[in-house]
């Protein structure tokens, strides 16, 4: 199955290599043979400049103007911003997809699969950064902001870097199953499989942006009163502010509620406990704050998009 990667100067290197090893790599169960060709390609060919300087080495596009296609992939970077605008690369990809079984994208190479026509009507994500762009420049898109990967129909749509080889690992087990992918995911030594569902935003980059602002002694002391009353009124008391003031500075400094605040560091404390340490959910539940079983079910649901066992299995540090 031939499997195209598109790109244009200033790509994110690990965009494209990371998808692109895993279809290179994937097999058919077993020592079976390769299941994929893969190719990399450019609206002139040659060499192209990635983000990190080194350049790598393409076909032009016109050369798969007639030849089979199951996979088309635009990856990502900060040329997708000057590539959108590119009406023959724009074009081009338009004709390659009208033949492919499948088209995807990297990162914000969503932003050229739109400027397509690609997304109309569509759902589909991107990395967090490029969302809001997505949406305002192409509002017949159904922008998802947190998925790591989205599918819709034929097309597929991904987060920023790795989320792409996660978006890739889906990709083999629909086309030949989940033992086929779980051998990929062993040999790149990458967890198989993170749901396509699971949030973009980790409770522990929440954490590292609430530490960063005006409130980062007030989320010290939730940190360690995580089993107390937590609701606004208190943590407005904590901060000496009136409710109305602490609730407006609060969402402004942080970008989210003091409630979505304190889940986040309730989640993240949640989350440590799970990777390290064998506490029964149920104890963990109550020292965070959670109070039974199925409140921090919900949360990490909410948060990660998946369970707290789900996360303990997957994440548990031996």
């Amino acid at each position: 199955m031939p499997v195209l990667f598109v790109v244009y100067p200033d790509i994110v290197m690990l965009d494209l290599a990371g998808p692109l090893q895993v279809f290179a790599w994937a097999r058919h169960a077993g020592d079976g043979p390769l299941a994929y060709t893969t190719a990399v390609v450019s609206l002139d060919g040659g060499q192209v400049a990635t983000d990190s300087g080194v350049s790598i080495t393409s076909e032009p596009l016109s050369a798969w103007r007639a030849r089979p296609l199951h996979t088309l992939v635009v990856v990502g970077g900060d040329g997708a911003l000057n590539a959108m605008h590119d009406p023959r690369l724009v074009s081009a990809i338009g004709a390659l997809a009208s033949r492919a079984e499948r088209v995807a994208s990297v990162c914000s190479g969503a932003l050229i699969l739109a400027a397509a026509g690609l997304l109309d009507g569509r759902r589909a994500t991107t990395h967090w950064e490029d969302c809001a762009h997505l949406e305002r420049a192409f509002p017949r898109v159904e922008v998802e902001p947190d998925p790591i990967y989205l599918r819709d129909g034929p097309i597929w749509t991904s987060a920023g870097v790795t989320a792409g080889t996660d978006m890739a690992l889906a990709m083999v087990a629909s086309d030949l199953g989940q033992a086929a992918a779980r051998e990929r995911a062993q040999a790149l030594v990458t967890y198989m499989v993170r749901p396509g569902g699971q949030s973009q935003f980790s409770p522990a980059l929440a954490q590292q942006s609430l530490d960063a602002d005006p409130f980062a002694d007030l989320h010290a002391w939730i940190a360690h009163h995580l089993g107390e009353d937590l609701r606004v009124e208190v943590l407005a008391a904590r901060a000496n502010q009136s409710l109305r003031s602490f609730q407006r500075a609060y969402v402004a400094a942080t970008g989210m509620t003091p409630a979505k605040g304190v889940e986040a560091i309730r989640v993240n404390a949640a989350r440590e406990l799970l990777e390290s340490s064998t506490q029964p959910v149920k104890r963990i539940a109550d020292r965070c704050g959670f109070g039974d079983e199925e409140h921090l079910r919900r949360a990490f649901v909410r948060v990660l998009g998946v369970s707290p066992s789900d996360y303990r299995a997957r994440f548990r540090l031996d």
